[in-house]
């Protein structure tokens, strides 16, 4: 496989080997960059332990310079259990992924997994799941080439950029690679990471990027916390066996053609959506003069 380019060779290369698509990237960086398994693993761990703390960062962190973001991540934590309509892993991932984007508001140091916007998806979700099964750190790590080759397939077939995609291409990529990651996780084929990669692209099709005064807050953040829900309930959808109707690779193809009819007000110049009302304007305004 000379490209990471189809989910659908992806699968049948993991099975033809009978191993996971995390092993099957793995492979491929190892044989395209020239370097070893063991320093290929180190750079992925270096890379899982900026995630990690960067969890820690967003809930300690003071707000943003805009204000627009800040400490919505520690509220979360105080409140959610009282209230209870998420528990357990979901309202970890929630947590982590409201924190990780308010660090990276706060200009902390984050990995764009795929994208700065939608950096708190993918780690939230990782960790989380991680918690609730107390995975070894390092099933987590190889998870992450799980993530990076359904990365690689969507940035070759479609779009990975809110300029060019709309937020279906940051936020919905971030989820689709979360959504595999699990499935793998926790013991799923190949068929299902496929499965949990289509079902969260599907959730999220047509989702536009909007962002208020253009600056990757609101509603970047919530989006996030969304996201990592998506993405956990798509893993769970394709674990039970729920399979998606139409392949990975057809739902990629379709998001990208989703993407070229946007207009480009709802392609990140914050011009249409929500970056259009009225508070959004005086927001926006407000920003201007500090």
């Amino acid at each position: 496989m000379k490209e990471l380019n189809s989910v659908a060779d992806l699968i049948r290369e993991a099975n033809r080997l009978q191993c996971g698509i995390s092993n099957i990237v793995i492979n491929h960086q190892v044989a395209t960059l020239g370097v070893s398994e063991t320093a290929l693993f180190e750079g992925m761990r270096s890379r899982y332990q900026i995630m990690r703390d960067a969890i820690r960062g967003g809930l300690q962190t003071a707000r943003s310079v805009s204000g627009l973001s800040g400490g919505q991540a520690k509220r979360y934590r105080q409140n959610a259990s009282k209230i209870g309509l998420l528990s357990g892993t979901a309202e970890h991932a929630m947590e982590a992924a409201l924190a990780i984007s308010e660090y990276n508001a706060a200009m902390g140091l984050v990995v764009a997994a795929p994208t700065a916007g939608s950096c708190g998806i993918l780690p939230a979700v990782l960790f989380a799941v991680g918690q609730a099964y107390d995975l070894p750190e390092e099933h987590l790590i190889r998870a992450l080439f799980n993530s990076a080759g359904i990365g690689a397939v969507i940035a070759a077939r479609a779009s990975l950029s809110g300029a060019e995609g709309g937020c279906q291409a940051e936020c919905g990529s971030a989820a689709a690679m979360a959504a595999s990651a699990v499935a793998e996780l926790l013991g799923g084929t190949p068929e299902k990471c496929g499965d949990a990669c289509a079902l969260s692209l599907k959730f999220t099709m047509g989702l536009v990027c909007d962002p208020v005064a253009g600056l990757v807050e609101v509603p970047c953040v919530k989006r996030n916390a969304f996201g990592a829900v998506t993405a956990l309930t798509a893993a769970e959808l394709a674990l039970c066996g729920i399979s998606s109707a139409i392949p990975a690779d057809e739902v990629i193809d379709a998001m990208k053609a989703v993407g070229d009819q946007m207009v480009p007000a709802l392609k990140e110049t914050s011009r249409g959506g929500l970056a259009a009302t009225k508070t959004a304007r005086g927001i926006e305004k407000r920003i201007k003069r500090i």
